[in-house]
């Protein structure tokens, strides 16, 4: 049953239900208490603090409005300021009452409907936030729990660590545009393995020139490097005696250097030891393996997708998903004026990039979807420009992922094309077969 409607939403507040607007705050937050008609029994905002007493005079000022009006459901709205609704979202959740978000850029544009003043405050907001959830105006969160849970964390933690990674990476970058330019000439990467165990031992070109060529290979045999030798060793040190690079402070510039290669090792194995606990993770959640059966479908987008997404059970349909990654499709139109489409931006940012990401994978490995990509640049009605049919082709990716989560089936790349209604009469599933 799809309850995510306004209808829906509108019709779950009774009688009985009471609403209670909620001011999010890092250490303070305040409540204020309304039925169903907009009439306030909060007399003031209730102040309480972010910790296990506030939460429990929270509750005990709940329970005396619920008693005192005969009101037998609680129905809490907030913004979803950072992550400082976390810890009370959760105890809202554990004690029965299940929290709502409203948007903030609906709080800011309609706090001034009672009295025409663009001001903010602890006493008008909860009173702003309780009458737009009155109005069906809310979404409900999605707290993840058990091995979800997990993922999303550990996922998190690897977003956060290769972010560092790139930003050590470009850091060593800039050291060798700096102090070693021509070193690009010897390696087309700054973290090529034989580059980087000479630059721990002699970072500077000065003192490669004084290593010598045999004191280099010496470097790689003694780590029984293999497809390095002298081959690489002689043009190294020849380029390092014509080097042009920054001769100040090599004392310094030695140094920062070995910072910058001891953050890329530490990051390195940290990355690699979350890739392996997510994996392990991954191993939990049901039909998880019919998905990795996909030609062009990986561990790293699989594990993305199931972070982001959560229980896929939750949801009714897969538009529902694609919403919650802002690929929804909306125009702007009046009258006579059609206005161009795009999708929304609206969602989970990570889940949109994992979803492009499976896209790109899938258009270049898979056969069924790059037919499906080439139908859309070159059909006859609407062809689709490059990165419209990519966006397409992830939308048709996420159907294709949602319906072996939830159903359990395998991938069919023909009965996938087959099924598909094209107005040219192009059957492109024969042509894939033939």
């Amino acid at each position: 049953m799809n309850c995510n409607t306004q209808n829906a939403k509108i019709k779950s507040i009774t009688e009985k239900t009471l609403i209670v607007g909620i001011d999010v705050g890092s250490e303070t937050h305040y409540a204020r208490a309304f039925d169903w008609r907009n009439i306030e029994f909060s007399k003031k905002p209730f102040a309480f603090s972010n910790d296990e007493a506030g939460f429990a005079s929270f509750k005990a000022w709940l329970e005396d409005i619920k008693e005192k009006f005969g009101k037998t459901i609680v129905l809490p709205g907030m913004e979803p300021t950072g992550h400082y609704w976390f810890n009370l979202g959760a105890f809202l959740q554990d004690n029965g009452m299940k929290p709502v978000h409203v948007n903030p850029h609906h709080v800011h544009k309609s706090k001034e409907l009672d009295d025409n003043n663009p001001s903010k405050d602890d006493r008008k907001d909860p009173k702003t936030i309780a009458a737009l959830v009155n109005e069906g105006r809310f979404n409900y969160p999605y707290i993840p729990t058990g091995v979800y849970a997990e993922i999303r964390s550990l996922y998190g933690l690897q977003v956060m660590t290769q972010e560092a990674l790139i930003r050590v990476k470009n850091r060593i970058a800039r050291w060798l545009s700096i102090y070693f330019p021509e070193y690009k000439d010897v390696y087309r990467s700054c973290n090529a393995i034989s580059g980087v165990m000479v630059l721990k031992v002699c970072p500077l070109p000065a003192d490669i020139v004084m290593l010598g060529a045999d004191g280099v290979n010496k470097i790689w045999r003694d780590a029984k490097l293999r497809a390095a030798g002298m081959k690489r060793t002689r043009p190294l040190v020849e380029t390092a005696k014509h080097s042009v690079g920054s001769t100040e402070s090599p004392e310094a510039a030695k140094y920062e250097m070995e910072l910058l290669l001891g953050d890329y090792d530490v990051y390195t194995k940290r990355l690699e030891e979350l890739t392996e606990k997510i994996e392990v993770k991954l191993e939990e959640i049901p039909y998880v393996d019919k998905l990795l059966e996909i030609k062009g479908v990986g561990k790293k987008i699989v594990s993305g997708l199931i972070a982001e997404i959560g229980d896929i059970s939750r949801f009714d349909n897969p538009k529902q998903v694609q919403k919650l990654a802002g690929y929804a499709i909306v125009a702007c139109s009046s009258g006579k004026h059609k206005g161009e489409s795009h999708i929304s931006y609206r969602g989970r940012k990570r889940l949109r990039y994992v979803l492009y990401e499976a896209a790109i994978s899938l258009i270049g490995q898979n056969a069924e979807f790059k037919e499906i990509h080439r139908y859309y640049l070159t059909r006859q009605n609407n062809p689709l420009k490059k990165m419209e049919s990519v966006i397409a082709v992830a939308c048709k990716a996420l159907r294709v992922f949602c319906a072996i989560l939830t159903k359990g089936v395998s991938y069919d790349g023909k009965f996938m094309l087959e099924s598909i209604r094209y107005p040219e009469n192009q059957v492109l599933g024969n042509r894939i077969a033939a």
